[in-house]
């Protein structure tokens, strides 16, 4: 019999419990949120021939199995996969997801898309340790040239995202590092900045600082949070969210430590405010951004120009129209279009509609304001200051959580895969 007409009977029951916790764990590990794993997942039993009961946290899995064609409580089996916080990879979550969709419709045994998904692994290259630096210059480039700031700003915020990037393929090896990356990155990036304000010039310092670090800010997980929080899911919603404000803070105390460091070793920085760049410096870093963006989510090739598509209708239409009914009207329905749009491009190619929506939508998210907010709370004591930043990232992420909800209803997602 041939692989395209393969039936699910053939394979045993432990085969199929075997293939779903594989698919679950890699959706966690690529970065799917609660609700879409969950929903994924039971739509995936249901053409295996299994009934399954999915839990889901950002650190962890607990799936419930059973098979229907036996009596109750004779065949329930349990699985409680530990695993770390996901990591956006489109690339590997396409793959997963066209493997499970060929499982699911006989094109590909269970044992063989079990292989397949095997396969997947391999030890991480020397050309994708220097992809990822070099993203994550590219990032804060995009980012400091979207604020217009000065060339020298600009050019600071990519050295010190370049040099975050190394420093974070450095910790992640280490276990004694690990835990700390954020912080050491934030005091690379505080010390650097003040170094080239006091010897080379004066700088936006905390927008150079922020900018360098926006690869590490929790803007999408903060808005995955809440969107968990919204869609029911308390448990996965309330970690996640405390996962954001941790990173944030990790951030804001290593740049703080790097800014009184310099004071205290003589090292006084030139700030300034100052935003000169005309508008084809902001396009030209929007086109930077997409690319790095295509990097960063680790996008296949074949897909740069949806993720840089998406990153241009992203930021086009909270702009255009942010300007003419308000920036929380322009984010909602930038959100929106971007989230229909993503279910229809997983319809009609039959591929996850993260592709579009992710990169669109994460030049929307809150993440550098809410490091702005706390580093002017801590440097400054300003409570004030602290709680306008907490009502703009709130503000922000409301209207991103309705336009991802409303473009759900606008568009639902796949029926047989909802990623």
């Amino acid at each position: 019999m041939s692989a395209s007409t393969v039936p699910v009977s053939q394979a045993t029951y432990a085969q199929r419990v075997a293939f779903v916790c594989e698919i679950a764990a890699r959706l966690h590990r690529y970065g799917t949120t609660a609700q879409r794993l969950e929903s994924a997942v039971v739509a995936l039993s249901q053409q295996l021939v299994l009934d399954c009961e999915p839990w889901s946290n950002p650190t962890g899995l607990i799936l419930s199995f059973s098979d229907p064609t036996k009596a109750i409580g004779s065949s329930d089996i349990t699985r409680v996969i530990r695993l770390g916080p996901g990591d956006n990879d489109l690339h590997k979550l396409a793959e997963a997801d066209r493997i499970a969709e060929a499982v699911a419709n006989g094109r590909m045994s269970v044992a063989q898309g079990h292989t397949a998904l095997r396969q997947m692994d391999r030890p991480p290259r020397r050309r994708d340790g220097v992809f990822l630096a070099l993203s994550f210059g590219l990032t804060s480039a995009a980012v400091a040239g979207l604020w217009r700031l000065p060339w020298l700003d600009i050019a600071t915020a990519g050295v010190i995202g370049l040099l975050s990037g190394l420093l974070t393929l450095w910790a992640d090896r280490r276990v004694a590092t690990r835990e700390a990356s954020e912080a050491l990155s934030g005091l690379l990036a505080g010390f650097v900045a003040v170094a080239v304000a006091a010897f080379i010039g004066p700088l936006n310092l905390n927008s150079v600082i922020i900018a360098s670090l926006v690869v590490l800010l929790p803007g999408l997980v903060l808005t995955n949070a809440v969107n968990e929080l919204s869609s029911q899911h308390w448990v996965s919603g309330t970690a996640r969210f405390a996962g954001a404000l941790t990173t944030v803070l990790k951030l804001t105390v290593g740049a703080v430590i790097a800014v009184n460091l310099a004071s205290a070793l003589g090292m006084e920085p030139d700030v300034r405010a100052l935003r000169p760049q005309p508008d084809w410096v902001e396009w030209a870093s929007l086109g930077v951004a997409g690319v790095a963006f295509a990097m960063v989510f680790k996008a296949s090739l074949r897909d740069w120009p949806w993720v840089i598509a998406a990153v241009f209708v992203g930021f086009t239409v909270s702009t255009y129209a942010g300007r003419a009914w308000g920036a929380m009207a322009g984010i909602f329905l930038a959100a929106m279009i971007l989230t229909a749009a993503g279910n229809l491009f997983g319809r009609v190619l039959k591929r996850p509609g993260a592709i579009v929506r992710l990169p669109g939508i994460i030049i929307l998210v809150p993440g550098s304001t809410s490091l702005r907010g706390v580093m002017d709370l801590v440097q400054r004591q300003d409570m004030v200051a602290g709680q306008s930043a907490f009502i703009t990232v709130l503000s922000v992420v409301m209207a991103l959580v309705a336009g991802l909800l409303f473009g759900n209803l606008l568009l639902p997602a796949r029926k047989n895969q909802n990623l």
